[in-house]
């Protein structure tokens, strides 16, 4: 089974903590890391690519100290080693500006207001995990329970 990673990142601990408890229905299929900073999640980033794993999923929030979440999905989107990893904004404080930088220099593909409803963050992160799954060839039958099967359908017709 290959290695696919999620990384969530917020300056806020508490909130941070909320996220990875509410995707802890992907646990058994993924790796769920946190990081604190953004300088901290590129970081992590490098490591696991130098190891061979995969970063199907980053979900970051956009007000932190040092480099903003846009700024960082921006750097994601932009790295060849990435091109592929899917992008989700968590915030409380975006602007109008903000959401359209995120859009469209981050190419992120979703966007969640603070409080965001956990049933719907892990649905919208299953989806993009199994978008992420086939746009890389990966065998998907391991991860078959825990697949969008709407995609999975579509993807084998």
């Amino acid at each position: 089974m290959e290695k696919i990673n999620i990384i969530c990142v917020d300056d806020q601990r508490e909130v941070l903590s909320a996220v990875v408890q509410d995707l802890s229905p992907l646990k058994a299929y993924f790796n769920i890391e946190d990081c604190e900073s953004a300088a901290e999640a590129l970081e992590l980033m490098d490591e696991l690519d130098a190891e061979g794993e995969f970063i199907g999923l980053v979900i970051s929030d956009h007000v932190m100290p040092g480099k903003t979440g846009v700024e960082l999905l921006t750097e994601i989107s932009v790295d060849s080693r990435f091109v592929a990893t899917k992008k989700v904004l968590l915030t409380g404080q975006a602007t109008h500006q903000d959401t359209i930088a995120a859009i469209n220099g981050a190419r992120v593909e979703s966007y969640f207001e603070k409080p965001w409803q956990a049933e719907q963050l892990v649905l919208r992160c299953q989806s993009l995990l199994t978008e992420f799954i086939f746009d890389q060839g990966l065998e998907y039958q391991q991860y078959q329970s825990v697949l969008d099967q709407r995609i999975v359908l579509q993807r084998l017709r």
